[in-house]
C-alpha cells in the first residue's frame, strides 16, 4: 500500500483490495487499452501514467465483488481535473446492473466529487448503508468537464472486514 493510500485511510479502516474477488470484477464501457486494473490493482494504481478510461461516452459501470462480507466506510477516486469523474453513484449488493437499468434502482449513496476528492481526499459514505457488503457497483455518471472521456487514476475502497469486526468484539489484537 502506498504511503498516500495509507495516510488517507481512517484509523481502524483498511484498504479492502485484498478482499476483492478478482474473478468477478467487471467494468462496462472501459477502453480496451486503459482498463480497470490500471485504477484498482495494487502497483498499477500507484502509477499516475496508467488510468481507467471510458470508451464510447463518459460513463463507466464498475462491479466489484468481495470474497467475504465487508463494511465500507469510504472510497477514494482519483482523477485528472478536467476528465475526472464528477457524479458517482454507489450500489451495495446489486448484481447484473447495466446502463439500461442502472437508473431503475436508488443508489445506496451518491457523491459529487470535488477537486480535493480527485486529488485523493476520501469520500465518507453513509456507513449504515454499507454494513454487509458482498459487492459494490460504482456508476460514474459524468465527469468534471462533460467531455466524452472519463479518466480514473486510482480507486481505493476503505473499510473493515467481518473478521476484523469480530476480533474487536472478542478483544483480540488487531493487525
Amino acid at each position: 500500500m502506498s504511503a498516500e493510500s495509507a495516510s488517507a485511510i481512517q484509523r481502524n479502516q483498511v484498504d479492502l483490495l485484498d478482499f476483492v474477488d478478482w474473478s468477478g470484477v467487471e467494468c462496462l464501457n472501459q477502453s480496451g487499452t486503459h482498463s480497470l486494473p490500471n485504477a484498482l490493482k495494487q502497483g498499477y494504481r500507484e502509477d499516475e501514467g496508467l488510468v481507467l478510461e471510458s470508451d464510447a461516452d463518459e460513463q463507466l459501470l464498475i462491479y466489484i465483488p468481495f470474497n467475504q462480507v465487508v463494511k465500507l466506510h469510504s472510497i477514494i477516486i482519483k482523477g485528472p481535473e478536467e476528465e475526472g469523474p464528477k457524479t458517482v453513484k454507489l450500489f451495495s449488493n446489486r448484481e447484473h446492473m447495466g446502463f439500461s437499468n442502472v437508473n431503475d434502482f436508488p443508489p445506496s449513496d451518491t457523491a459529487v466529487l470535488s477537486e480535493d476528492n480527485l486529488k485523493g481526499k476520501p469520500v465518507i459514505l453513509k456507513y449504515v448503508k454499507f454494513q454487509n457488503v458482498r459487492s459494490l457497483t460504482v456508476f460514474v455518471e459524468d465527469n468534471q468537464s462533460s467531455s466524452d472521456i472519463t479518466k480514473v487514476q486510482k480507486i481505493v475502497l476503505c473499510g473493515t472486514t467481518s473478521s476484523v469486526h469480530l476480533m474487536r468484539l472478542s478483544g483480540d489484537a488487531i493487525l
